[in-house]
């Protein structure tokens, strides 16, 4: 059994993905559009997706990794608006350094919540929401982690 992240990013999917790509490292596995999908052309299945017209580049389906962990993202609706609440992704770097980039790379753009800091459970931690909605919690130096 796996539990796993799907984001809905609302329009902004394959730009969320990009910046993974050149801020994380992320890898893309697959990648499906709306225009794409097997039943894009049957009128009840094509009009029941509920994404606005004009949206058939977006994406329908994505699954990338981020290290070793697998994450999956959409367009969802396409309706520009996120909300990730309730819900944070923690990132666990390899040591302090990786982590200060990591969240200084999440930051461009986004809100830091947290600021990065030494906890009694980490060398380095901060929070922050990157310029997605994502809310991510960012951790270097944990004892026990490979360095």
């Amino acid at each position: 059994m796996q539990v796993q992240p799907y984001l809905f990013f609302e329009g902004r999917c394959e730009e969320a993905i990009t910046f993974y790509r050149e801020n994380l490292g992320a890898q893309v596995v697959m990648m499906m559009r709306y225009s794409e999908n097997p039943e894009a052309n049957k009128a009840e299945t094509a009009s029941g997706c509920g994404i606005p017209p004009g949206s058939e580049n977006k994406i329908m389906h994505s699954a990338f990794t981020i290290g070793d962990s697998l994450l999956m993202g959409s367009d969802g609706m396409c309706s520009g608006k996120t909300e990730f609440k309730g819900v944070s992704l923690s990132l666990t770097a390899n040591d302090e350094q990786q982590a200060e980039k990591h969240f200084n790379a999440l930051s461009n753009g986004g809100q830091v919540q947290m600021p990065m800091t030494q906890t009694f459970f980490a060398k380095r931690f901060g929070m922050v929401t990157d310029k997605f909605g994502v809310t991510w919690m960012v951790l270097g130096g944990v004892e026990g982690k490979p360095q």
